[in-house]
């Protein structure tokens, strides 16, 4: 009797080393192997930009359908992430809130691509991206990663159009032409006026203006005088011609 209940105590106990045996088989024989996930951690972006969030994970399982991505956001003044995109075998975009309508999935879980894209970049989209991937049977890792991005006012830029560059071309010849013009009808009368001002007085102008027509007008009566001596001479001449010998006198000029 003793012997039959050492039996069945050493009976039991190899059951027990058996099945903890075989339990620390399965779980070191099964697949199981950690999943990283990376994406850049600042991007940065213009308001109105469309802006890739990437992401990619390495696992050793080939993905099946039980593969999930998630993207959840965070704003810089904290709380809890909320997911807005999720795709399992296919996407399924934001049907309201903060990012519907500007969501497009861009991965590829063959190549390990779970990158989505941002529409209409706007300065409320500032804040924490997070990208998660589960991939079972690998579950273990780092699954998430996360992404600050900072939206700024878009940069003003001068754009020219066809009729922009027309309209550059045609005026600013037409407008340095015109400058030329006006210096070139205003520079002599300044360096006229400049020069008399520097030389002569207006005092001095009048003075030799009116010494020049005095000058003419001595000029003139000379002249006339010296005509008039000449035909009074000439006459004078042909008379004494006609006239008897007494009477015949010399006519002398005045010139």
């Amino acid at each position: 009797m003793p012997w039959t209940r050492t039996r069945q105590r050493i009976g039991a106990g190899d059951l027990a080393v058996h099945s903890l045996c075989l339990m620390l088989v399965c779980f070191v024989a099964s697949p199981v192997s950690p999943i990283t996930v990376t994406s850049p951690p600042e991007l940065h972006a213009s308001r109105g930009e469309s802006v890739l969030l990437v992401c990619t994970f390495s696992s050793t399982s080939r993905p099946t359908s039980r593969m999930s991505v998630d993207w959840s956001y965070r704003p810089p003044s904290g709380g809890a992430p909320q997911t807005f995109f999720h795709f399992s075998s296919k996407a399924f975009p934001p049907a309201d809130g903060q990012f519907q309508g500007r969501v497009r999935w861009q991965g590829s879980p063959a190549r390990g691509e779970a990158s989505v894209t941002l529409l209409n970049a706007s300065l409320a989209d500032n804040g924490t991206f997070t990208c998660s991937v589960r991939n079972p049977p690998d579950v273990h890792g780092s699954p998430t990663s996360h992404t600050v991005l900072t939206v700024t006012p878009k940069v003003a830029s001068v754009r020219f159009s066809d009729v922009g560059v027309l309209l550059v071309f045609v005026l600013l010849p037409s407008a340095l032409v015109t400058l030329g013009l006006i210096a070139r009808m205003c520079c002599p009368q300044k360096e006229h006026s400049h020069h008399s001002k520097a030389y002569r007085s207006p005092i001095e102008v009048t003075e030799e203006d009116e010494y020049a027509a005095w000058q003419m007008r001595t000029k003139m009566r000379k002249k006339i005088c010296c005509d008039l001596d000449k035909t009074e001479w000439e006459e004078g001449y042909y008379s004494q011609k006609t006239r008897p010998p007494g009477e015949q006198g010399v006519a002398e000029s005045q010139c």
